[in-house]
């Protein structure tokens, strides 16, 4: 009897290698989604989850007092909650087999590594967008918003400070060990930019993880502490950056449409293509339209109202820093994320936020592959999403940086 079995033929023994380079690459770009509270939800349970948080009560001098011998009137438990649903992620890599077979390279295997980068980030970004959700957020310099951040208004240690002592007085709870569980001292973690870091590292203050005085387990991507915030460092850290900036390409007189001067790159276009985003031509502010506001193939954008325009006057958003009134460029506007313990949660199904490899070889796809000629590698998160469960212990410090 024939029990001879293939590498190629069968990929469920090369699996286990497979998931754990993809899982290997896609921690490395982890960090956002290293913190969150995590919740599963149950498998067949739908894919919301809720948080439930008791409200505390509040302390009164006067109404907590007692009488002797008279019952106080009993205090009532309240709750609030926030729910989140799941959403799935994931791609794919076709490879021929001819490439298989002819190809320097281990195909397969690195597609697992590339997809685990990449889904890596995805699930980076959907985390750090939630958190950039917080409504705690402090303006560097005090700042009156986003759109009056200059460059001169950087992340400085004083920032720092403002926003622990915010913590603090919102009584945010502090992490008390690291991600293994091992005790260390309490703090308020950062999650930067190396551009914040970099403006931040200039101060005497600073304390690079290579100075602690006590051998201590550390995080991955820890860089340094100040005043009790542990400081991480990801290259995925939220910019708000100015979406568009073009130019009228000829006069138009009361039409609700124009034509960019230039091609638009791929933000200015996705910007352009959302109806109801605003945007400034010259001095004036309009709406772009609900449906069809960017024809690609035209260069046309259509607003909601009829305008005259002049040829070369510039077209911007204000979605960046402060706008320079003779350019009308903006400066990037930085993300630092400094929370505590259980500021926001991260959630899966049943476990499946893990990474997936899914690999199928020639032929598996039956009649639509009839000569036995693609075989694909995938990767999927099958359910995850994260969510702020209380504003109050994540402050977002908004801040521009150094050139």
């Amino acid at each position: 009897m024939n029990t001879t079995v293939s590498t190629a033929a069968s990929t469920y023994f090369n699996k286990t290698f497979y998931d754990r380079k993809l899982l290997d690459t896609a921690k490395t770009r982890f960090v956002h989604a290293n913190f969150g509270q995590k919740r599963s939800i149950p498998k067949n349970n739908g894919k919301r989850v809720e948080f439930r948080k008791y409200n505390l009560f509040t302390p009164d001098t006067n109404a907590l007092t007692l009488v002797e011998g008279v019952t106080p009137t009993g205090q009532n438990l309240t709750q609030s909650k926030v729910e989140a649903e799941v959403k799935q992620y994931g791609a794919f890599v076709e490879i021929s087999d001819l490439l298989e077979m002819t190809s320097y390279d281990p195909v397969i295997a690195d597609s697992a590594e590339l997809l685990g980068e990449q889904l890596g980030t995805v699930i980076e970004w959907v985390t750090r967008d939630a958190m950039c959700q917080t409504t705690n957020v402090q303006y560097a310099n005090s700042a009156a918003g986003r759109g009056a951040l200059t460059a001169s208004d950087k992340l400085t240690v004083n920032e720092v400070r403002k926003a622990v002592r915010t913590l603090k007085k919102n009584k945010a709870r502090p992490f008390v060990s690291a991600m293994d569980g091992s005790g260390r001292k309490p703090h308020f973690i950062c999650i930067c930019s190396p551009d914040a870091t970099y403006d931040l590292q200039n101060d005497p203050l600073w304390q690079d993880v290579s100075k602690y005085s006590n051998a201590e387990q550390i995080y991955s991507g820890e860089i340094g502490r100040l005043f009790g915030v542990v400081f991480v460092e990801a290259t995925e850290a939220k910019v708000y950056s100015q979406s568009v900036h073009n130019a009228v390409n000829a006069n138009t007189t009361s039409s609700t449409s124009f034509v960019l001067k230039t091609s638009p790159s791929a933000k200015e276009a996705a910007y352009l293509s959302t109806g109801g985003n605003k945007i400034m031509i010259g001095s004036n502010e309009y709406t772009l339209a609900a449906s069809n506001s960017y024809t690609a193939a035209t260069r046309t954008v259509k607003l909601t109202s009829s305008v005259s325009l002049t040829a070369d006057t510039v077209v911007y958003s204000k979605d960046g820093g402060a706008i320079d009134e003779v350019t009308k460029t903006a400066p990037d506007v930085h993300a630092t994320l400094i929370f505590g313990a259980d500021a926001y949660g991260v959630v899966d199904v049943a476990g499946s936020g893990a990474m997936e490899t899914i690999i199928k070889p020639l032929g598996s796809a039956g009649t639509t592959d009839p000569l036995d000629q693609r075989s694909t590698v995938g990767a999927k998160v099958a359910a995850y999403t994260a969510k702020v469960l209380n504003p109050l212990w994540l402050v977002k410090i908004e801040h521009c940086v150094s050139a």
